[in-house]
Formats: C-alpha cells, sequence, structure tokens
C-alpha cells in the first residue's frame, strides 16, 4: 500500500438510529434530525393552513411533540413516513382547537351533502399556473383546505382522511368537492384580475 491514501468514510447516521439516540437521549442526535425534516415538516404545515407565521409555530409544536414521543418510533416504517402523519395528526388536533364550528359543517354552516357523481376526478381540473393555485389553496376555508391538501396533495384516501379529522368518508368526499369548487372560482377571479391590471 506504498503512496496510496487511507480515507476515513464517514457515513451519515440513518433516521431510525438517530431517533434511538434521541429516544436515549443525545441532544446532538436530535438537533440532526431536525435539520433534516424541518423543511418538510414546515412545508406540509404551510399547505395544510395556509398561514407562514401559524406554519412556523405549528412546526415548532411538531418537533416538540417530536422530542416527547421520539421512543415510540419502533422502525417499522420509514422515519419520514412516521414524521408526515406526526404532523398531519398535530395539524388537524390545532384545527380542531381553533374552529369555533364544527369541522361537519361548510363554510355556509350547512351540512354537506355526499359529492355528485362524477366530480371526483382530479385529472378533469384544468392545468394551472402552480403560483395561482398556491394562493387559492391559502385562502380556501380551514376544512375545505386540510381535506384538498390531504386528498389531492398528499394522497391519502377519503376513508384515512375521514379517521385522521373524526368525520365520515361523505364528509370528505363533500368538502373536496366543494375545495375544488371553490378553488376554480378563485382562480378565475385571479386570471380575471390579471387580465384587468
Amino acid at each position: 500500500m506504498k503512496g496510496s491514501v487511507v480515507k476515513e468514510v464517514h457515513e451519515q447516521p440513518t433516521d431510525l438510529e438517530l431517533a434511538r439516540r434521541a429516544a436515549a437521549g443525545d441532544a446532538a442526535a436530535f438537533e440532526e434530525i431536525y435539520r433534516r425534516h424541518f423543511r418538510r415538516v414546515y412545508a406540509l404545515c404551510l399547505r395544510m393552513l395556509g398561514n407562514p407565521a401559524e406554519a412556523e409555530d405549528l412546526t415548532q409544536e411538531v418537533f416538540l411533540n417530536l422530542y416527547n414521543k421520539i421512543g415510540t418510533f419502533r422502525g417499522e416504517s420509514a422515519f419520514s413516513t412516521w414524521l408526515h402523519r406526526l404532523t398531519v395528526n398535530q395539524v388537524l388536533m390545532h384545527l380542531r382547537r381553533k374552529s369555533t364550528r364544527s369541522e361537519q359543517t361548510t363554510e355556509e354552516g350547512e351540512t354537506p351533502v355526499q359529492i355528485v357523481q362524477g366530480t371526483e376526478d382530479p385529472s378533469r381540473m384544468p392545468i394551472i399556473d402552480r403560483i395561482a393555485l398556491e394562493k387559492a389553496i391559502a385562502q380556501l376555508p380551514p376544512g375545505y383546505r386540510t381535506v384538498f391538501v390531504l386528498h389531492d396533495i398528499e394522497g391519502y384516501d377519503h376513508d384515512e382522511i375521514a379517521r385522521m379529522m373524526g368525520t365520515s368518508s361523505g364528509t370528505s368526499k363533500s368538502q373536496l368537492h366543494k375545495a375544488r369548487l371553490k378553488l376554480r372560482n378563485l382562480i378565475r377571479q385571479q386570471a380575471q384580475e390579471a387580465t384587468h391590471n
């Protein structure tokens, strides 16, 4: 091995290793988990809440909750999947606490009806500018925004959403349908405002 240079290879610890170390009280391991996952957690909170200040606060709450619960992570799924579920649940609890009316009512205060057959297909939505969509999503009422993000962006099915939100599958379908209609109207308004300016 004359003249060869031996390089030390420092492999990054896995999320599971970090979680186990953090659960044992290793603050540096928890800081690394925070660094790795902060942006993803914040982005999810922001998409669900539509408010940057609230998303920042809730991101901190998620990591406080994670600090207390990290010992319960068993490694049966990817850490990022487990943290995603923890984040969604934290946002839903926040929305329930914040809400002054029942999650099962619409913006108009009515009890939602079943979705109209044939309108649940997201491929029928027009292709639009991503910025306009993000702006429109932020303007949705919290219940509609949550269902839209969970179903159309995060990929949960209506039964999963219903369990997370403590509602029925029909309520989830109805809120998604109404969220899509409202989004279309908001995007049309944005387009009209843009052509008049």
